[in-house]
């Protein structure tokens, strides 16, 4: 069985903490993707389960056995690594057994192991080849053959779709699902590739700076993102988010209104700072308002850049009158919205245009906390328009 278990585990170097009370229940036939920027610490989680790194703190187990302290050899893991790290001078057959060879198993069993390796990761025919006659997707599928022989108890991948091309990486990608399926087995599997995680994973482990945000199936990170973290790195190109605050109607940005009912979200009073986030898919042109079955009041905007993509355009827009000209960065992000539409679209740059959100789709956090508040929104039956000022007449 290929349960694995990491109970507050850390790892320390000297004053850098490269992992941060880590805990993670794995599933026997689980595909588990470890996902975060450079350096967040999601290889060296995948070292200490490997045995290559001795945590600081915590305890490992594998199949219901713990392995905190054991050598790599003992723990029933096999690895892929970023680096194929081939023998170049070993043809296929030698590259996939050399690791039975060196554990002295009988002939027969060699042959049958790399025999049924090769099947299925497709290298029949190919195994009286060497190295350098191979593409990179066939010289990636014999490291993964190598670590199937080993018929391990997990198999433990660290970025092994990195140094392939685009195209390749997306068919080994359907390709690892696959294997995964065939084999039945636990695969833990460290990428930066959001696109990875959310293609590949039965539950992504987010992690920032050794700390784990968000354990969870990938439509879940997606959706209901628990901190602004998540909601920024989960997603692709990636939410917006505008700062702004909580009145009697709503929540009140720098440009716009966004009409809801407060009432509905627990432990957040008028006056709070809040951190609103909507995904550019969310983000309509007025004339879309039809599609959309809970749309907020209408807002201004200027098209500032087009990033035409085949089957969408990305449209960058400026609201409350901003310029493009001398913003800095902080400034683009509270007067900038991305929206996401169809490629038949007639739009142009520096148009003006009017747009709409998914109320249904609006994520609220704590701007000071990050934490998620809510994700979407409840319609307020009396409340603001755009201009932030009552709908209803004095009394």
């Amino acid at each position: 069985m290929g349960e694995v278990n990491l109970e507050h585990v850390s790892k320390q170097y000297d004053d850098v903490t490269a992992v941060d009370d880590m805990n993670l229940e794995i599933k026997d036939g689980e595909f588990i993707t470890l996902v975060g920027p450079s350096g967040c610490g999601k290889s060296t989680t995948l070292e200490t389960i490997a045995g290559l790194t001795i945590p600081t703190d915590g305890t490992i187990s594998i199949a219901g056995r713990e392995v905190t302290t054991l050598p790599p050899k003992d723990r029933g893991i096999a690895m892929v690594f970023q680096n194929i790290a081939l023998f170049p001078h070993m043809d296929v057959y030698d590259n996939i057994s050399f690791g039975l060879r060196l554990r002295k198993y009988d002939t027969d069993e060699v042959d049958r192991r790399v025999d049924r390796a090769a099947e299925i990761v497709q290298l029949e025919g190919m195994l009286d080849r060497m190295p350098d006659e191979m593409s990179g997707g066939q010289r990636q599928r014999v490291a993964i053959a190598r670590a199937i022989v080993r018929d391990p108890e997990v198999f433990l991948m660290d970025e092994p779709l990195a140094n392939l091309d685009a195209k390749l990486r997306v068919h080994m990608r359907t390709e690892l699902q696959r294997l995964q399926k065939e084999l039945d087995a636990t695969i833990i599997y460290v990428t930066h590739d959001q696109a990875e995680a959310m293609t590949m994973s039965d539950r992504v482990a987010v992690i920032n700076q050794g700390e784990l945000q968000q354990f969870d199936p990938p439509l879940v990170c997606y959706n209901e993102p628990k901190n602004l973290f998540v909601a920024g790195f989960i997603g692709s190109p990636s939410m917006n988010f505008v700062e702004g605050t909580i009145d009697a109607n709503g929540l009140a940005t720098e440009d716009y209104h966004v009409q809801f009912d407060p009432g509905q979200l627990s432990g957040v009073a008028p006056d709070d700072e809040v951190t609103m986030g909507v995904r550019p898919e969310d983000v309509y042109l007025l004339d879309d308002a039809d599609d959309v079955a809970n749309p907020t009041d209408t807002i201004s905007a200027r098209t500032d850049v087009l990033e035409p993509m085949g089957d969408e355009i990305f449209v960058y827009l400026l609201t409350g009158g901003a310029s493009s000209e001398g913003m800095d960065a902080e400034a683009d992000d509270s007067h900038q919205l991305l929206m996401s539409v169809d490629p038949d679209k007639d739009i142009e740059t520096d148009q003006e245009v009017e747009v709409i959100l998914d109320r249904e789709r609006i994520h609220l956090f704590d701007t000071e906390t990050g934490d998620a508040i809510a994700h979407g929104l409840e319609f307020a039956s009396v409340g603001t328009g755009a201009t932030g000022t009552e709908a209803e007449g004095d009394d």
